[in-house]
């Protein structure tokens, strides 16, 4: 099984704390606000974390950031 890993952040992360932390439980990667640390946790599959992550460094996502 996978070792555990802490909640973090990105260091490029905004320190107003508008970020999301990431971590590993049991082997299942988790996503939350870090503004909410007791709120709602997203799990992913290992699968889909890297298909979000290729898309996300490919650009598939950056039209969200912009007004329509």
């Amino acid at each position: 099984m996978t070792a555990d890993i802490s909640w973090f952040k990105a260091s490029a992360s905004d320190t107003g704390g508008a970020c999301v932390e990431m971590r590993r439980h049991h082997g299942t990667p988790e996503l939350r606000d870090s503004k909410n640390p007791t709120g709602a946790v997203l799990q992913l599959s290992p699968a889909g974390l890297t298909t979000w992550l290729t898309g996300a460094r490919d650009g598939e996502f950056d039209h969200l950031s912009h007004p329509a």
